[in-house]
């Protein structure tokens, strides 16, 4: 009973949410309910921080463990909500959307994620997911009004669906062939011999390579990320791909660590695939929604290059690199929500055409978020690619390295075309001047970041290394 104060983040994420639901029952103007959820995830984000980083805890006979690794995602996954909270204020206002509605699912979600990343059992993993996949079908959908949103729902919720049910399925094979839904008993009886556990990974890892938005299963990602409002593709950028890299990681550390040479090649293939479309397919993209949809396929793509390495350096690359990306897709997104014209939000690449002239902070913003997404040093991005090729390289994985590096090529051509665009092409018309004080302080603080990350660029690889991942 002592060990339930590790629970305490989770208790009080439950009390938010039914607090949440309480106060939008009662009270109409439902938009004052942001800066309460901002200080609903403050108070989680200090009971997390607090909570011990030096030990692992289990609860409920194992099944749900508290340690430094699932600390550190939660904390990540409430910094990225935050923020997202934080760019989208003005947005939700200006387009009608419910804010009680958007913030209740946006709580929910978050603690599904909460659930998937703390488990240790396949049930709970499950719920887990469930709960998060619920309410990321509803946020897609949110924008009831508009046909693109009910469209980018449905299909998210239709392919969402199926890749839940080839999970489950895996899940009820592994179950039936290790007789254990926990995950260690598991890693005890899935053996090299056990062929049936062999195939329950291969559906497991369908659904999770889904639930990242890799190659072959990125299908929803485009057309969900331009038909959903830009508050909820925000949201879909960063935090359930924190989620999802926490979640692979742990199950090929712990279930399926006896199975490293089998599931070694289908995540090389995910990843390869992953970085080649993430690159090609960006190219003729107009539509910026669209175009970090692909990025982001392709930032996946880099990240499980370090899974597939198999090695406890390869994980740490990956969680760097996610740390990273999650910097980086906030700053677009913000740069996103200052592209206003007319009182309506601008979504193609033709709208930023010399915009250096009038706009010289979005300008600069973009130049160094862009050159950071290339990999361009001394920019965060160029350590974060550094960090996964290196770990790579030392696992003798020569063709993986060799065929990220040159996608990586091949992305910053789009890169840099956007950066053309800003400044050399001729100005059609200015934005107009918004004062977004949290657009603002965002941008500045993750460009601030991205620059200065070169000082001491170890700084983060330190801290993810005392990580404890099992």
């Amino acid at each position: 009973m002592e060990n339930l104060s590790i629970l305490l983040p989770e208790i009080f994420l439950s009390l938010a949410i039914f607090v949440t639901l309480l106060i939008g029952v009662f009270f109409k103007d439902s938009y004052n309910l942001v800066t309460k959820i901002i200080y609903a995830i403050i108070v989680i984000l200090i009971l997390i921080i607090f909570n011990t980083f030096t030990e692992s805890f289990d609860l409920f006979s194992n099944s749900y463990i508290s340690n430094s690794y699932t600390n550190f995602f939660k904390i990540l996954i409430l910094i990225s909500a935050l923020f997202t909270l934080i760019i989208t204020q003005a947005y939700i206002r200006e387009k009608n959307i419910n804010y009680f509605e958007y913030s209740l699912v946006l709580l929910l979600s978050i603690l599904g994620m909460f659930i998937m990343i703390s488990s240790n059992d396949l049930i709970l993993f499950y719920l887990g997911l469930e709960l998060q996949s619920l309410s990321l079908y509803i946020l897609a959908a949110l924008d009831r009004d508009n046909l693109k949103s009910n469209e980018s729902g449905l299909k998210y919720f239709v392919l969402s669906a199926l890749a839940s049910g080839l999970l489950l399925y895996g899940c009820s094979l592994l179950y039936g062939f290790t007789g254990s839904t926990n995950f260690e008993q598991i890693n005890l009886n899935a053996g090299l011999e056990n062929t049936g556990a062999i195939f329950a990974m291969v559906f497991i890892l369908v659904g999770l390579a889904f639930k990242v938005s890799a190659v072959p299963f990125h299908m929803w990602t485009p057309d969900v990320y331009e038909g959903s409002p830009t508050s909820v593709t925000s949201f879909f950028a960063v935090v359930p791909k924190i989620t999802g890299i926490a979640v692979i990681i742990r199950f090929m550390q712990i279930p399926f660590a006896q199975l490293v040479d089998h599931w070694q090649p289908i995540l090389v293939f995910i990843s390869l695939a992953s970085m080649i479309l993430g690159a090609v397919a960006a190219i003729g993209q107009t539509n910026i929604k669209r175009l970090v949809a692909y990025s982001s396929i392709g930032h996946i793509g880099y990240a499980l290059a370090g899974v597939a390495t198999g090695t406890i350096n390869g994980y740490n690359s990956s969680i760097v690199y996610i740390s990273i990306y999650v910097i980086m897709n906030l700053a677009i997104f913000a740069c996103i929500f200052l592209m206003q014209k007319e009182g309506k939000y601008c979504e193609n690449l033709d709208d930023l055409s010399g915009i250096s002239s009038k706009h010289p902070f979005l300008s600069i913003s973009l130049l160094i978020i862009l050159f950071s997404l290339a990999g361009i040093p001394p920019l965060a991005g160029f350590f974060a690619k550094f960090y996964v090729f290196m770990s790579v390289v030392e696992s003798k994985m020569y063709v993986l390295a060799i065929i990220g590096l040159l996608s990586t090529v091949i992305s910053a051509f789009y890169y840099l075309r956007i950066i053309k665009i800003i400044y050399f092409d001729e100005l059609k018309k200015p934005f107009d001047s918004t004062k977004n004080i949290g657009v603002y302080f965002t941008l500045s603080l993750s460009c601030l970041i991205l620059i200065s990350f070169f000082i001491y660029p170890s700084f983060l690889n330190n801290i993810v290394e005392t990580l404890l991942i099992n």
